[in-house]
């Protein structure tokens, strides 16, 4: 059994809307076995799927299909997140919290641009 990618991504609850897993497909910020992808392209299961999700980069291995969404326990038991992805969103929203950076409607100010590339500066980004 087969399913498209931004239907599995909408059904593991990674995206709100179809619609903005297609955006996120389409703008090359998703990734199917390292390469980029189409949102009709078929995913399978044993499949290595990257992608960025709201401030934070996940790599993820689809253990499940499913084309329609349920719960997030229910939509948890889809994917198994790998172990680098998970040590590198900890260390990210420690750094975010170190910083003091919250997520926010608004275009950056010029301190806030300041922090931001003090940021990476300190992480090698």
């Amino acid at each position: 059994m087969t399913i498209r990618t931004d239907k599995w991504l909408w059904a593991a609850r990674f995206y709100k809307t179809r619609a903005q897993a297609k955006d996120a497909i389409d703008g090359g910020k998703v990734k199917v076995n390292g390469a980029r992808t189409k949102p009709a392209k078929e995913i399978k299961i044993g499949d290595l799927v990257e992608f960025k999700a709201g401030w934070d980069d996940r790599t993820v291995r689809v253990i499940a299909l499913s084309d329609v969404r349920r719960g997030a326990p229910a939509a948890a038991l889809l994917f198994e997140e790998t172990s680098e992805s998970l040590a590198n969103r900890v260390k990210a929203k420690q750094d975010r919290a170190r910083l003091g950076v919250t997520p926010t409607s608004h275009r950056p100010s010029k301190r806030d641009r300041r922090q931001i590339h003090r940021l990476k500066s300190t992480t090698g980004a």
